[in-house]
């Protein structure tokens, strides 16, 4: 399999680019997940993408030992100024000796399926939607970093973490699975702006483990945001919250089981 690592559209089009969702570390997770044996991540910046089409399939050519087929989008545009198509890489084929396949539009439910309506429905928070595109539950990749410590202070310790995906669904607290090194684990996310104790500007993503009491910082956690629990909203107190967020813990560990 071959990627570019950043996306493409992050440096022709930084103004424009989409959210991503799978960053080239969760990517490379998940293909390996696949069984997938070699991965090429090739990096993109203004000078290969610069390339004329010939010259990068002639490359793959040279490089891959006895290259036999490629398969790409009927719609893949690839190359400077995306001069190359399914057409141009039928003709490269011939000339080089491999074979090319073209994907035609998947459809789930008489809808296209395209990482732009995956996005929008993680946007609007249905994640059945996404994951009957995706194949697989939507998740998010991160890496705890540290926070201000105030969840340990108030008796619920939160793990912050920098997310690498960009698409983020709505604001709010939810029910959520969390896997750290292999093992599974249930908890609470609270994604938002926190503000009955922050005025900062940037969203955050937060997660308080069930019956998890270890030092984690700088390691990754993959969540998923399996069940809407309710909006954020702002407190009158930070004890309105504690109380708020006792209720939280209950109703989740009620919802998968844990007591």
């Amino acid at each position: 399999m071959v990627t570019f690592d950043p996306h493409p559209a992050k440096v022709l089009r930084p103004k424009s680019a989409p959210h991503l969702l799978t960053a080239t570390q969760h990517k490379i997770s998940l293909i390996r997940n696949l069984g997938v044996a070699h991965l090429l991540v090739i990096s993109f910046d203004k000078k290969f993408a610069a390339t004329p089409p010939e010259d990068f399939v002639q490359q793959l050519a040279t490089h891959s030992k006895a290259l036999r087929e490629i398969c790409v989008g009927h719609e893949w545009s690839f190359g400077r100024d995306r001069r190359g198509n399914l057409n141009l890489l039928n003709k490269l084929g011939a000339q080089f000796g491999f074979d090319v396949v073209g994907i035609q539009p998947v459809t789930v439910n008489g809808v296209v399926v395209s990482s732009t309506a995956i996005r929008q429905a993680i946007e609007a928070g249905d994640f059945d939607k996404a994951a009957e595109m995706l194949g697989r539950q939507y998740t998010i990749l991160g890496t705890v970093t540290r926070g201000d410590g105030l969840g340990k202070k108030i008796g619920f310790p939160t793990a912050n973490l920098s997310a690498h995906s960009e698409q983020f669904p709505p604001n709010g607290v939810y029910l959520a699975e969390a896997w750290f090194a292999g093992v599974l684990h249930h908890g609470v996310v609270n994604l938002g702006y926190r503000p009955t104790v922050s005025h900062e500007p940037n969203r955050v993503l937060e997660i308080h483990l069930f019956d998890f009491n270890r030092d984690i910082y700088g390691e990754d956690v993959e969540v998923r945001f399996d069940q809407y629990l309710r909006p954020e909203k702002k407190f009158e107190s930070v004890d309105a919250l504690v109380r708020q967020i006792d209720l939280d813990v209950q109703q989740a560990r009620e919802l998968c089981g844990v007591g």
